[in-house]
């Protein structure tokens, strides 16, 4: 269990794809111009199967296309949540890029030292930004930096350090006794998988539906957020008082975006997540 709320918490979820520069270049296909055709190779390399058609890749081997996080910040008794997403213009190719997304990310962070929390963060969405950094040639300085003693900075580094919390560590067991983030919220009275999962990604990235990735991928950040307030609960880091204001916040927040958002920007999976949560809740 985690020891301590900082006073910055960042809640976040990255989506990826099977790189298709990765796949020509690792499996002679420099003269296949279709990246569909592409990925395909990839996923047969990976042991594809009739009955699992999208095996887990390797993440060195996939492309980071969106990072989305809620950020929570404490001053006083007070606290503040927005809700971040990169990239923030879908339709601008150098926001979109990879090496953009991750280098914004990795340099807010180095920056501004929140504590993080994640859903197999530590094995999966830490190490493929890691990977595909280096990848990228990008420098995150002040992110991979590390003190001399646990007690005199930030160190994301470190096993079982507060400032990164994988939710999945902190809960799980062994096998199958280690639960799903779908299946943790949804039991919770908290919105899981909703018109969209993890293998649809790739379709939508072929599709252009970047948009929509980005959609799918603010709602997985904002039940990350959600399972954390509740594992700090369960641990004492709120009243009970608190813990509904903190969930007022998160209604709030949503609301806001909402109503603030541009009409070019849709809220329809924001609505959605909403309504889930009160079916949900009501259901406990």
């Amino acid at each position: 269990m985690f020891k301590q709320v900082a006073n910055k918490v960042w809640a976040f979820d990255a989506e990826w794809i099977p790189d298709p520069t990765a796949g020509r270049m690792l499996h002679g296909l420099a003269d296949e111009p279709d990246d569909h055709a592409v990925m395909e190779r990839m996923w047969e390399a990976g042991g594809a199967t009739e009955d699992a058609p999208l095996p887990y890749l390797k993440t060195m081997v996939c492309r980071i296309v969106s990072i989305s996080a809620v950020v929570r910040t404490a001053r006083g008794g007070d606290a503040s949540l927005n809700l971040l997403s990169l990239p923030r213009d879908v339709n601008d190719p150098e926001q979109a890029s990879e090496a953009h997304i991750i280098q914004t990310f990795l340099q807010a962070i180095g920056e501004h030292k929140p504590q993080l929390v994640g859903y197999n963060s530590n094995s999966a969405d830490l190490k493929i930004l890691l990977q595909r950094g280096v990848r990228n040639g990008i420098q995150a300085a002040e992110f991979c930096r590390r003190p001399d003693k646990p007690w005199e900075g930030i160190d994301y580094f470190a096993r079982g350090s507060d400032a990164h919390v994988d939710i999945k560590e902190v809960i799980g067991g062994w096998g199958k006794s280690t639960p799903s983030l779908h299946e943790l919220a949804v039991v919770s009275g908290i919105p899981g998988k909703m018109e969209t999962d993890g293998q649809q990604v790739a379709a939508l990235w072929l599709n252009g539906d970047l948009d929509r990735i980005v959609a799918y991928n603010e709602t997985d950040a904002l039940t990350t957020y959600l399972v954390w307030l509740r594992l700090a609960f369960f641990a004492g880091h709120f009243t009970p008082d608190e813990y509904l204001q903190e969930q007022d916040r998160v209604r709030a927040m949503i609301d806001q975006l909402i109503e603030t958002r541009p009409p070019e920007q849709s809220t329809d999976h924001l609505r959605a997540w909403a309504d889930e949560w009160q079916r949900l809740t009501a259901m406990l």
